[in-house]
């Protein structure tokens, strides 16, 4: 009698996961347990001033030191966890929507309507990324909406062209035809025909984004057109703390690391994803 083949273990959503990419799957629920539960996990509230020497050094009291004013740098960073992962991901799900949305719906009508939504969205892309966002938060404020409707719509055009590009090859398949045929209209083509053959490639590129748009938000910290003290982001506290590098090293070192953290671990994570499928359809 023969023995069936072993199965293969099952890790993220049925697809087996690398060393290296379950560490890094790891790390980014790490962090978003942190960002859902920080106001619980923080010793200290965020602008309170608990330590009367400020770039104090790490102790036992303080793990990662004070800041400039003597805040707890740990609760900073366990609070700016929320701002970080919270506007990058309400950013990009804006941004990757969209994109795909109108990307699918110019992929299928064509014509006009494909050109001028192209021409558009070139003439968007042109923008550099950094200018606009520097423009646009500096001329309307930098609230958190105002924030993530900059950073959605910095990032749309790029989505907006991935998914054509992927929905034009699609359309031209003989299913597509069978469907149009039969006389299905255009959001079924796009929902029901689309979608389900393009949103492995659309995944990969929604992580992309969440990281580019986890350093634009960063950049836009540090100089100080982010997120507005008390609060902070990641970038916020790098900004604040970067003139006393020489003297509470962890103040700078450890807002730094955690960006570098995440956005390593999003794009390995990415990187792990074309080897899942492999093995799964092997």
């Amino acid at each position: 009698m023969t023995q069936s083949a072993p199965t293969k273990s099952a890790g993220l959503f049925g697809y087996r996961l690398s060393p290296v990419g379950s560490i890094a799957f790891l790390v980014i629920l790490f962090w978003a347990v942190i960002a859902i539960f920080g106001p619980q996990i923080a010793p200290y509230p965020v602008g309170k001033i608990v330590d009367m020497d400020y770039f104090g050094p790490m102790s036992a009291k303080f793990w990662l030191g004070s800041d400039y004013l003597g805040r707890d740098m740990l609760s900073r960073i366990i609070l700016g966890a929320r701002y970080t992962l919270g506007i990058a991901l309400a950013g990009v799900l804006i941004a990757s929507t969209t994109g795909v949305v109108l990307g699918m719906a110019a992929a299928v009508v064509g014509g006009w309507f494909d050109t001028l939504l192209s021409r558009l969205m070139d003439a968007l892309i042109s923008i550099p990324s950094k200018l606009f966002g520097l423009v646009v938060v500096a001329a309307v404020g930098s609230s958190l909406p105002a924030l993530i409707l900059t950073l959605a719509v910095i990032y749309v055009p790029g989505a907006y062209r991935f998914a054509r590009a992927l929905a034009v090859n699609v359309n031209t398949m003989d299913f597509i035809t069978v469907a149009r045929i039969r006389g299905e209209n255009t959001l079924y083509l796009a929902i029901s025909e689309i979608l389900p053959n393009i949103i492995r490639p659309v995944l990969a590129d929604f992580g992309l984004r969440f990281v580019f748009i986890v350093l634009l938000l960063s950049g836009l910290s540090f100089l100080g057109l982010g997120v507005q003290p008390p609060l902070a982001d990641w970038g916020a506290l790098v900004h604040e703390n970067i003139q006393g590098l020489s003297l509470g090293a962890a103040a700078v070192i450890a807002p730094s690391l955690a960006i570098a953290s995440l956005t390593i671990s999003v794009n390995l994570l990415i990187d792990d994803l074309p080897r899942k499928i492999r093995d799964r359809s092997a």
